[in-house]
């Protein structure tokens, strides 16, 4: 009955909205259980001043009104839908807060810097970046850094590319072909801190 009678309140704020002008959204609308309060998330890009909304919305639905402003992660979280890897939204499902991620995971990951693969619905960064993040930090730390010179069976080579999951290393050899060797077939002398990438 709540949820019917919000559905309702939702349609009463839009109406609102459109007659006074406001440069606002709103996502959603929830009671409480005796009805006696209700709570309406919106999006907006600036600050809004609704107290005039407030006013006419408690008034028109007999209860008191409380609106919240919420942000693009939030927003997303309220509406719900499917991330790129095709099943519900971790922050639908469960994500409780939201842990702040930054391009530098990506960049960790060897995740291509593009918008459209490092944003999730919301326009923001994927949250996901931040679940493997630590362990391929680890991973990497064991490995050489590309261009780096390493030794291995086949001789001295120099590195093109490491695979951190598979724990491979991609070098080229004096030969000048390339060659996918196990992490534990190569030797090197570490660099110093400050040469590290």
């Amino acid at each position: 009955r709540q949820q019917e009678k919000a559905t309702k309140a939702i349609a009463k704020c839009r109406e609102l909205i459109e007659r006074l002008n406001l440069p606002m959204k709103p996502i959603s609308a929830q009671y409480n259980l005796d009805g006696s309060h209700l709570t309406i998330f919106f999006s907006a890009e600036k600050r809004v001043d609704f107290r005039e909304l407030v006013r006419e919305l408690s008034r028109s639905l007999r209860t008191r009104v409380e609106l919240r402003q919420v942000g693009a992660r939030d927003e997303t979280k309220l509406v719900g839908g499917l991330g790129k890897c095709g099943l519900p939204l971790c922050c639908t499902t469960f994500l409780s807060e939201f842990a702040p991620v930054s391009i530098k995971m990506a960049k960790e990951q060897d995740i291509a810097l593009n918008p459209m693969k490092t944003s999730g619905i919301c326009g923001r960064l994927l949250c996901c970046l931040g679940y493997e993040y630590e362990q391929y930090r680890a991973m990497k730390e064991k490995m050489p850094t590309l261009r780096q010179e390493v030794s291995t069976d086949l001789g001295t080579a120099k590195v093109v590319s490491c695979n951190p999951i598979k724990e491979t290393v991609t070098v080229e050899l004096e030969t000048g072909s390339t060659v996918e060797l196990p992490l534990s077939q190569i030797t090197w002398h570490e660099k110093p801190t400050g040469d590290k990438q």
